[in-house]
């Protein structure tokens, strides 16, 4: 059944008596208040009359006398008689809400007639009443809200109504309002008690009138409100001057620096209600306020600056303690807890940032403030575990799959956007890029990353903070991947087109480039004939691509896939490639010593108790061991275990994790040298001649946007280029060098 069509004039004319009712309650007319099914019934009538088809939509007109509504509710002096209400929605009409005495409100008229604090008291009620007119005509009107307005970008309901306000009550009465609260303000001043809760009221009416902006409340109030006081101060100086002597003279003048500038420190240090209470009670309001109070003193915001410096490193301080008990009495969920305090962090900074950019109007002042306080604490070590390898480690948990952080893309792409400004506080970024990088490498060689996309949003990230050079091995490397995929396509290509090469295996090669990559111990691993006959197919084919290559073949970070036939059933085994090229031996031998597994296979000591030690002694035992230990020795001998079960049908043995944290930090160190090096070359080259304390300044600032170099490294490099004849002492001052071309 089709709804029937209800006309502008009709529709109007039902929602005019509910206007006019919610008018009347305002205005504390007798009035019952509004029940469910009328409130209903009007945003019925909205909702019917805007989804109604052309050309009965009537949005827009609707749209505009909401707007009306409140420019005849502010200036209109008119009473009139409405008679019977209506309800269109009954078919036919029936009676809903009898005899309504019709009333417009005299907003207007009612404030020009007061003045003084009556006209405060007036426009305080009338501030009032219109905010909550708005807040029910919003709800009315609420289908407008919710699609016209957002499809056609116009100002929302709740603007439109306190605009009205704003240009038709505000702007005629602000100068009014404000001599009176000024007025109010002197009288305080000598002594007569005033009305400080109307005082407070008013006030607030220039704050909110600027809905979300403080122009208002500055031009409006404050800027005129300090004029005056200057003024009031001036008039009672002139008096002063002319009846008190010099000491009770000079006392008065000195009572308004004393309020603020003496009792600065006692003021903010006060226990209960300081600026430390402040900041610990998120006192917002309390925080802006002592922010234009100071500002305006020279130098007044240096006290407020330190204290909320304090604040933040202690507070930063607590949660790295917490991090580093906890990790002391849980050692197994050390991990969890380090994890659990970058994200902390990042809640301080955000929380941090937002004062500084609200209460403190992004003043250069409190950035650094809080630049110096994060830097405090962001360079803790917890457990033994540096800040920056941290944050790596917060960043791969993050990125790789099946990580603890469940996250949104966007969630995702936001944290990572805070780790990157983190990253700012860390003096060393170069150990950060470094334990970033073996992570990074880990999740993409061993399919571990969860997105692509996500990968090269942080890098992007870290180029914008720390420069090219910083991430130009990373982006190598995400690259590098790329170019592998393709290039394993190819390969297969390859077989497919010569039928007569087969390697006799599934193989997958990933061709990286050495430069990108961290560096990976390569040893000539004896591989077994199985595997031996694909990597040669596979030279074949990289030979005929390019011969200017060499192809080095890191096995450690290899992965085979090789069915073991257990008397119970075959199991698919995912080992590295060392596991395998270990298990493969014991298709032609029943039981191998230690010595002969080492001969064999042509591997380090380290390397192979290690592997030995995941197949015999760890979860699945591959291999028995004799004799029946816990710990692999060179006396030991190992034979397959045919008896070897598991409910899975394919289980992964995974290698026992190797701490690469020591081999990451002497790569670091590593480094560092050769940076120092090129520093101390690149100064002395420009400068010629240097004196021996300039030359560690300007070293230490040219390398401090990486890390931060210690001095004693510095001037154990320069003795080094001295000896290597880069550099020699001037003859007449041996702390003075020259640069040697």
């Amino acid at each position: 059944m089709d709804r029937r069509v209800i006309e502008l004039e009709e529709g109007w004319a039902y929602m005019q008596r509910g206007i006019t009712k919610l008018k009347r309650i305002l205005e504390e007319l007798p009035e019952p208040p509004f029940t469910g099914e009328e409130y209903m019934m009007l945003y019925t009538t909205i909702y019917n009359m805007c989804t109604q088809k052309p050309p009965h939509d009537y949005s827009q007109q609707l749209y505009d006398k909401y707007r009306e509504v409140f420019e005849e509710y502010i200036t209109s002096t008119k009473t009139r008689f409405l008679g019977v209400m209506t309800c269109v929605k009954c078919n036919p009409p029936k009676e809903c809400w009898k005899n309504l005495l019709g009333i417009c409100s005299h907003v207007m008229p009612s404030l020009r007639e007061k003045h003084d604090e009556f006209m405060l008291r007036e426009l305080v009620k009338r501030w009032a009443n219109h905010k909550v007119m708005v807040r029910w005509l919003s709800r009315f009107f609420f289908y407008l809200d919710r699609y016209f307005i957002a499809r056609r970008s116009l100002p929302p309901l709740n603007e439109v109504g306190l605009t009205c306000f704003r240009d038709l009550v505000y702007r005629e009465v602000n100068a009014k309002a404000r001599d009176a609260v000024i007025v109010l303000i002197d009288k305080e001043r000598e002594g007569e008690q005033i009305d400080r809760a109307l005082l407070k009221n008013v006030i607030d009416i220039f704050v909110e009138i600027g809905m979300g902006q403080m122009d208002s409340y500055v031009e409006d109030f404050e800027a005129l409100m300090l004029e005056d006081t200057g003024a009031y101060y001036s008039r009672k100086a002139s008096n002063w001057i002319l009846e008190d002597s010099c000491p009770d003279y000079m006392l008065k003048a000195i009572l308004q620096h004393e309020l603020l500038v003496v009792y600065a420190t006692q003021l903010l240090e006060k226990e209960h209600s300081g600026c430390r209470a402040l900041l610990r009670d998120d006192k917002v309001e309390d925080l802006s306020r002592m922010y234009r109070l100071y500002h305006k003193i020279p130098r007044g915001l240096d006290p407020v600056a330190n204290v909320f410096k304090q604040h933040i490193t202690g507070e930063g301080t607590v949660l790295v303690q917490q991090a580093e008990d906890a990790c002391t009495n849980q050692a197994n969920g050390a991990g969890t807890q380090e994890q659990v305090l970058v994200r902390k962090i990042i809640e301080l900074h955000d929380k941090y940032m937002t004062y500084v950019n609200d209460c403190f109007q992004n003043h250069t002042l409190f950035h650094k403030a809080l630049k110096e306080a994060f830097e405090v604490f962001c360079n803790k070590t917890v457990a033994g575990t540096s800040s920056a390898e941290l944050l790596a480690a917060f960043c791969d948990n993050i990125l790789k799959k099946g990580g603890s952080e469940k996250l949104s893309d966007e969630a995702i792409e936001e944290t990572l956007e805070k780790v990157v400004k983190l990253l700012a506080y860390i003096s060393d970024k170069d150990l950060f890029a470094e334990f970033y990088r073996k992570k990074l490498a880990r999740r993409l060689l061993f399919d571990r990353s969860a997105s692509e996309e996500h990968e090269r949003c942080i890098l992007t990230k870290l180029k914008q903070q720390c420069g090219g050079q910083f991430t130009s091995k990373m982006e190598g490397m995400v690259t590098d991947l790329t170019l592998a995929r393709d290039n394993q396509n190819n390969f297969e290509e390859y077989l497919r087109n010569n039928t007569h090469v087969t390697p006799g295996i599934d193989l997958t090669v990933t061709v990286l480039t050495t430069g990108f990559w961290p560096s990976y111990k390569s040893f000539d691993l004896n591989l077994p004939a199985e595997m031996v006959k694909c990597v040669e197919v596979f030279k074949e084919f990289y030979a005929l691509k390019t011969k200017h290559r060499k192809l080095t073949w890191i096995y450690s970070l290899g992965t085979c896939n090789i069915s073991g036939k257990f008397e119970a059933k075959t199991i698919e085994l995912v080992v590295s490639t060392y596991q395998a090229a270990a298990l493969l031996l014991f298709n032609t031998a029943d039981r191998l010593s230690y010595s002969e597994i080492m001969t064999q296979l042509n591997v380090t000591h380290d390397d192979l108790v290690r592997l030995l030690h995941s197949l015999s002694c760890a979860k699945y035992k591959i291999l028995n061991k004799e004799p029946n230990t816990k710990s692999i020795s060179q006396n030991d001998v190992f034979e397959f275990n045919s008896k070897f079960t598991d409910r899975m049908r394919r289980i992964k043995i995974p290698l026992p994790p190797v701490d690469e944290r020591k081999k990451v930090i002497e790569d670091v160190d590593k480094d560092r040298r050769y940076a120092i090096d090129a520093a101390i070359v690149r100064i002395m080259k420009s400068r010629k001649v240097l004196g021996h304390q300039q030359l560690v300044l300007e070293c230490v600032e040219q390398l401090g946007r990486m890390f931060k170099p210690d001095i004693k490294a510095i001037k154990k490099r320069i003795e080094d280029l001295l000896t290597r004849d880069y550099l020699e002492r001037d003859k007449d001052n041996a702390n003075t060098f020259r640069y040697l071309a």
